[in-house]
């Protein structure tokens, strides 16, 4: 059985522990109760008190479609609350050849100890010195390390804003091509690492141990049967595959609920040049990739490999939130800069959806001008530096709006809000106000039956039924996270009948234990009690289940709505 790895960062002693109480548990689930048991919810997020939980799935030792997504779990230093923040990555796929289910960094080094990068073996952990990969880019930084430790090394790495312990910073992981280019991103995870003085973890890449299924004839028939299913659903056969989650340009923006100049509008009128169908169309005139895999084993393919005019890569893992933050959301239309802001992140190692926000912020005071690409991309390039400027930036949209006077902030528990506005897809703004995570569209992504109409119909622009959805979707995602699989497998889950059987039936044949439907459901519950224990205990309570007020004070054109849920009527979206 698959163990957990605990590293004592400040005294470099290592210890290989049996799951124990964490038995039955995998991604989301055992990080979110790791922290709740052994993180004090009072505690400083970069304290030695806080824990970096590092773990794959429960399918993540199988062969299953889609099920190479690792969770990080920690405090969080940007929320104040407990943190999971989803990643794919090569990473979740290693670990089971080390016989690992989950990393966890404890305790923090003196002040004057040097960052290190720890690599870890089947049944060893080294320290190494990381001096020479300080300050640099992670594109970079991930070079040396290759050279190090072999081109095969699968690597989690912070970049100079999580070296600085900024509350944006991402923990970057590298992807199937040996780029570092897959983030950790919410929540300011690379600041918990950072704190840690751990730069970069690197696992084996010389281990290969297949993991066993208990009974793999049965594993091999339900895991057909889960590709079929994947692989027969419109959503992620073909609309994800060919123009990735920047798909969803057009058709937010055709619903009015695409953000625009810091939630002022639903519509944006560069939309069309900075869609998924440019996108798509921009990458198959240079030559770039299309339809690409974030990690081994995915068989919707809807990252890509974005070129610049000159045909060299540029990016990768171009995301419909990044497309959105640092185009309609800051007034720029033009793909390429779009692109290489994306790119400075992933060198940095910030959060896009935070950035972006943060960026707003910086227009809204006027350090930079609406629409201004060129001049966002050098304010990008001082998060990390010794520029003053840079550190504002990097911690995020609520200090930025502090440093600069500003009052439209859209976060929910300092989080910044993601790229559908809440007036019209009123479900995904129940998720916001109510998640335990801040601001997150991914932990109950109501639009698909806002919008998308896939597993229901939920007219979006009602209160009927949004409550519930949101919080039926919270439970689902929080159980998708747990077993490892990608989020997007939910489409095509929630319009097949045997989908949820067949997962279990794949947990079943994979652990030799019986699994049922019941059994995903309860996993999604118990996770989301876990973090809401947690945060009540920080602090938290009902009052911080709502949006900003502008949101209710202000229409959001075209439709002219309103959020108009009060915070009572939130309470019934918790489990």
């Amino acid at each position: 059985m698959a163990k957990i790895l605990r590293i004592n960062v400040r005294t470099r002693e290592y210890r290989f522990e049996e799951l124990g109480q964490y038995a039955g548990l995998g991604g989301r689930a055992l990080t979110s109760r790791i922290v709740l048991n052994e993180v004090p919810a009072s505690c400083h997020a970069l304290s030695a008190a806080n824990k970096l939980v590092i773990a794959g799935g429960i399918l993540a030792g199988s062969t299953a479609a889609n099920s190479g997504r690792s969770s990080v779990g920690a405090k969080s230093p940007l929320t104040g609350g407990i943190k999971e923040s989803n990643v794919g990555g090569q990473f979740a796929h290693k670990l089971p050849r080390l016989g690992l289910l989950a990393i966890v960094l404890e305790d923090k080094p003196d002040a004057d100890a040097p960052f290190c990068t720890i690599v870890v073996k089947k049944d060893s952990v080294a320290f190494e010195d990381a001096a020479e990969l300080l300050g640099k880019g992670n594109y970079a930084a991930h070079e040396l390390v290759k050279a190090k430790f072999g081109e095969k090394a699968v690597t989690a790495m912070v970049g100079p804003a999580g070296e600085q312990c900024l509350m944006a910073s991402t923990i970057q992981f590298s992807d199937p091509d040996g780029r570092p280019s897959r983030s950790a991103g919410r929540g300011g995870m690379g600041a918990v690492m950072g704190s840690k003085k751990v730069k970069a973890i690197v696992l084996d890449p010389d281990a290969k141990d297949a993991v066993p299924m208990a009974d793999a004839e049965a594993f091999k028939v339900a895991r057909k049967r889960w590709v079929d299913i994947l692989m027969n659903h419109p959503v992620t056969s073909q609309g994800l595959p060919t123009y990735g989650t920047a798909i969803l340009v057009n058709i937010i923006n055709e619903a009015g609920a695409l953000p625009t100049k810091n939630f002022r509008s639903g519509r944006f009128d560069g939309a069309a040049k900075i869609s998924g169908e440019a996108m798509t169309e921009t990458i198959k005139a240079r030559k770039g990739q299309y339809k690409h895999g974030c990690h081994t084993g995915c068989v919707i393919q809807c990252s890509q490999v974005y070129n610049d005019k000159n045909g060299e890569f540029l990016t990768t893992g171009f995301e419909y939130e990044t497309i959105w933050g640092f185009g309609a959301n800051i007034l720029v239309d033009d793909l390429d800069d779009i692109a290489m802001m994306d790119r400075t992140c992933d060198e940095m190692g910030m959060d896009t959806i935070e950035m972006a926000n943060t960026i707003a912020m910086a227009m809204e005071a006027g350090v930079v001008a609406w629409g201004d690409g060129k001049g966002v991309i050098e304010l990008l390039r001082k998060v990390g530096t010794a520029d003053p400027l840079g550190r504002i930036l990097g911690n995020g949209t609520v200090f930025t709006a502090q440093a600069f006077g500003v009052d439209r902030v859209p976060v929910v528990k300092r989080q910044a809000l993601p790229a559908y506005d809440p007036r019209v897809v009123k479900g995904v703004g129940v998720t916001y106000a109510t998640t335990p995570m801040g601001a997150d569209h991914t932990a109950g992504y109501a639009v698909c039956q806002n919008v998308l109409k896939v597993g229901g119909d939920v007219p979006s622009h009602g209160k009927a039924g949004q409550v519930e959805v949101s919080k039926n979707l919270q439970v689902a995602t929080a159980a998708v996270d747990s077993l490892g699989l990608c989020l997007f497998v939910a489409f095509a889950v929630l319009d097949t009948p045997d989908a949820l059987s067949v997962v279990a039936d794949m947990v079943a044949a994979s652990t030799g234990k019986p699994y049922s439907v019941d059994d995903i459901v309860n996993l999604g519950v118990n996770c989301l009690k876990d973090e809401l224990a947690f945060n009540k205990a920080a602090g938290f309570t009902d009052k911080d289940d709502q949006l900003p007020d502008f949101f209710t004070n202000e229409a959001l054109p075209p439709h002219n709505l309103t959020w108009d849920f009060t915070t009572e009527e939130m309470q019934a979206a918790k489990v």
